[in-house]
């Protein structure tokens, strides 16, 4: 009789295998996080205040609320978090609307994913109309989900950004591979489970146990994202 149980190197095989790969926008995908401090700082300029650049490395990568908010308390600037948020975004959305770059290896790594029918799925802080505009210079058809920055109580570095992108696509966070620019986003990547990739763009990532620092998106392709998952299980072969 033979059994259908598979065998152990078989079952370590299939634990390993890599179910879908997470990827943020601003500044891993697209060249723009130097969009948002030069909206940040118009704005300001506007209300009457000059942004120091020691702030860049701080607002880098977070959510609109947290930037925002930080700005505002170092600044005193007269004006609401709401109002100054919507000011932001605009200031944002004019800036991409003259055209997004993409970055090295980016367009490379979608198709790849595509053409090997790997979901992934664009987890950004960002807000979804300003995603949606972007989207039009990646492919909204590279992605089968997005989740955004206003679709959740608690973005990055919270999990929940990640842990909803897993839960939506029916995965193991823990089988999943997440790519990340910053140290709030790999923060954000680690705490949901996932194996993280940092493509650091404006500000260092540190390396760490179980983080895997690369110079560039191409650097990054499927077999590599693939092992990252199959080495942090052991797999039997």
């Amino acid at each position: 009789m033979t059994s259908s149980i598979p065998a152990v190197g078989t079952r370590s095989a299939e634990a390993a295998t890599l179910q879908a790969v997470f990827l943020d926008l601003d500044g891993t995908l697209v060249d723009t996080e130097g969009f948002w401090w030069e909206a940040e700082a118009a704005v300001f300029a506007r209300l009457g205040h000059t942004l120091d650049d020691r702030h860049r490395e701080v607002v880098v990568g977070g959510p609109m609320s947290r930037s925002a908010g930080y700005l505002l308390r170092e600044t005193g600037a007269d004006i609401g978090l709401t109002e100054l948020s919507t000011l932001l975004n605009e200031a944002f959305v004019a800036r991409i609307g003259r055209g997004v770059p993409l970055m090295p290896g980016a367009r490379r790594l979608l198709s790849e994913l595509a053409a090997h029918k790997l979901p992934a799925a664009l987890v950004s802080a960002s807000h979804r109309t300003v995603i949606e505009q972007m989207l039009h210079s990646l492919g909204p058809e590279n992605f089968a989900l997005v989740v955004a920055g206003d679709d959740l109580m608690r973005t990055k570095p919270h999990p929940d950004p990640y842990l909803t992108a897993a839960a939506r696509l029916g995965v193991d966070p823990a089988r999943c591979a997440v790519v990340e620019d910053t140290l709030t986003g790999v923060r954000a990547g680690e705490a949901a489970g996932c194996r993280v990739v940092a493509v650091p763009s404006v500000t260092p990532v540190p390396a760490a146990p179980g983080r895997t620092v690369v110079r560039s998106l191409e650097e990054v392709d499927l077999p590599f994202l693939r092992a990252l998952i199959t080495e942090s299980r052991g797999v039997v072969h």
